[in-house]
């Protein structure tokens, strides 16, 4: 039980370093009535690089927690049980590109609208994976509260992203809508073996998509200031 406690006094202070770094920089401006403004306050550039270490900070938690879910429930034989069973990410029917030739082809328009897909696409079923973790007999706080987090912090990442939308497009109607996508599917009590596999494909491609995510608001970044030398 020490051992616990000393360990969960390590553990603190990372788990709020994240989370110190991101209130003292707040990704989303909100008018009075608390509805998203143009944000004039703010330069578009400003807004962009405060968007993109949001996103940095969404993979690299996402990346421990799978990595932590993996080495506490998945032994190997079930890692390459998940390979050869084909469990499918849910945002596999996104129309998103997904070679190199089709990100470098479209337009900042379609990177934007890419990274809010994916956002969207995934604040449900982060909070079916917290649901989840609470059933598990030997969930650390840990993982629970860096997904917790992570739920948290991509419902910020969404907002910001409709935010610079609406500046860099002039997309005045477009609103954070995050429950019209519907890709995730509840089962009511599902086995415990497939629950813990499911589980599992969550964690894991959602870090893909997190990596996604970053990588599309880098090369936007790039596309604004160096246009004909990003890879």
């Amino acid at each position: 039980m020490h051992m616990v406690t000393v360990m969960q006094r390590g553990v603190w202070p990372l788990l709020l370093w994240p989370f110190l770094r991101t209130v003292s920089i707040p990704l989303d401006c909100q008018e009075e009535q608390g509805s998203p403004s143009r944000c004039p306050s703010i330069s578009q550039e400003k807004l962009l690089d405060r968007v993109i270490q949001h996103a940095e900070l969404i993979y690299r938690v996402s990346e421990e927690s799978c990595s932590l879910f993996e080495e506490m429930f998945i032994p190997f034989q079930l890692q390459l049980q998940r390979n050869q069973a084909g469990y499918a990410c849910i945002t596999k029917a996104l129309p998103l590109p997904s070679s190199k030739s089709e990100i470098q082809q479209i337009s900042d328009k379609w990177l934007l609208h890419s990274v809010l897909m994916l956002v969207q696409s995934w604040i449900e079923p982060l909070v079916y994976l917290q649901t989840s973790l609470d059933r598990y007999d030997a969930a650390p706080d840990m993982l629970l509260n860096k997904t917790k987090w992570v739920s948290e912090k991509l419902i910020s990442l969404e907002q910001g992203v409709v935010v610079l939308i609406k500046k860099m497009l002039d997309e005045g109607m477009l609103t954070a809508n995050h429950s019209e996508q519907g890709l995730f599917q509840y089962d009511v009590q599902p086995e415990m073996l497939d629950s813990v596999m499911r589980d599992y494909t969550l964690f894991s491609c959602f870090k893909k998509d997190a990596h996604k995510m970053e990588a599309f608001l880098k090369l936007l970044k790039c596309r604004q200031t160096d246009k004909y030398n990003c890879a």
